[in-house]
């Protein structure tokens, strides 16, 4: 296999396991396609799904996996603490090896089309593929949620750049896009007030003045009674997870409160853990290509 493209599909179920395994089996059920992990998290009520492919695998993949959901899952039955629009809430295509974010941008909207035309979902183009700069961020089109979508889609800035002034009436609507790999990083914190860790979330988040390349808010663990501040940190190169970590650890202690641990939901990039690792070890002149020794094995 020459182009490998990654898809991260996200879907609004996080805890009937039926519902789980079967949109999952779509993707299994792909030739040149490899299913590498995904986590469901009932609290979130969402599951995150990791594949890499053929572009032709992948794009048949996402297509079918959309479809599944949107039979399956019924978001006017749905409660979680993530903020959802979609029964697929957001599906991206991430260049892996041999593929430039053009052609991931191409796929994007070819796949786009399809699903709207076969699943009737009606759907958003975003990030590198969005047709307008307001569209660019998730947290912006996914305003308002799988509630407030009716009545924002029929605005003539946010209707779907497929479907029309109208949403799928149990699943929604869905983000479609090319995007560079991101980190999910989430930070537990030592207390059930989930203001706190609202509070340190705008402090971190681009939109809010924070750190650039940093999406965040404050979420609530129920299973666990601890609340959490849930980031996606969409370039690990310009803003490093050890950095926000340091900033959330200084920040919780203003309210007493401190880092009970952090948690890395679906596959990240080796470099992103190397970054940290060398801080917190305070390597001096660490050679990442030559001290590797995966980087050594062929």
């Amino acid at each position: 296999m020459s182009k490998i493209v990654e898809c991260v599909p996200n879907i609004s179920e996080g805890r009937n396991t039926k519902i789980i395994e079967a949109v999952i089996d779509e993707v299994r059920a792909v030739r040149g396609v490899t299913l590498v992990d995904y986590s469901s998290d009932a609290s979130h009520n969402r599951t995150v799904i990791t594949f890499f492919g053929s572009v032709e695998g992948v794009k048949e993949a996402a297509v079918a996996l959309a479809k599944k959901a949107a039979e399956l899952i019924d978001l006017n039955k749905h409660e979680g603490e993530h903020p959802r629009m979609g029964a697929v809430d957001v599906i991206p295509f991430i260049p892996i090896k041999e593929v430039e974010m053009d052609e991931c941008i191409a796929i994007s909207k070819e796949v786009a089309k399809r699903v709207w035309e076969e699943a009737s979902i009606p759907v958003f183009l975003y990030e590198e593929s969005a047709s307008a700069p307001h569209r660019v961020n998730l947290a912006a089109i996914r305003k308002g949620q799988f509630e407030g979508m009716a009545a924002k889609v029929k605005e003539p800035e946010w209707e779907p750049d497929f479907g029309g002034k109208t949403i799928h009436p149990t699943a929604g609507v869905v983000a479609i896009g090319a995007r560079m790999p991101l980190v999910a990083f989430n930070i537990n914190l030592s207390t059930s007030d989930v203001e706190i860790a609202s509070k340190i979330a705008k402090i971190i988040r681009r939109s809010s003045g924070g750190f650039d390349c940093v999406k965040a808010l404050g979420v609530m663990l129920e299973e666990r009674n601890i609340a959490q501040v849930s980031i996606n940190m969409t370039n690990y190169h310009k803003t490093p997870l050890y950095r926000v970590l340091e900033l959330v650890k200084a920040e919780a202690a203003r309210y007493g409160v401190h880092v009970v641990g952090t948690e890395i939901i679906g596959l990240t990039p080796m470099q992103a853990l190397i970054d940290s690792a060398e801080y917190y070890l305070q390597i001096e002149k660490f050679d990442f290509d030559k001290q590797v020794i995966e980087n050594h094995i062929i």
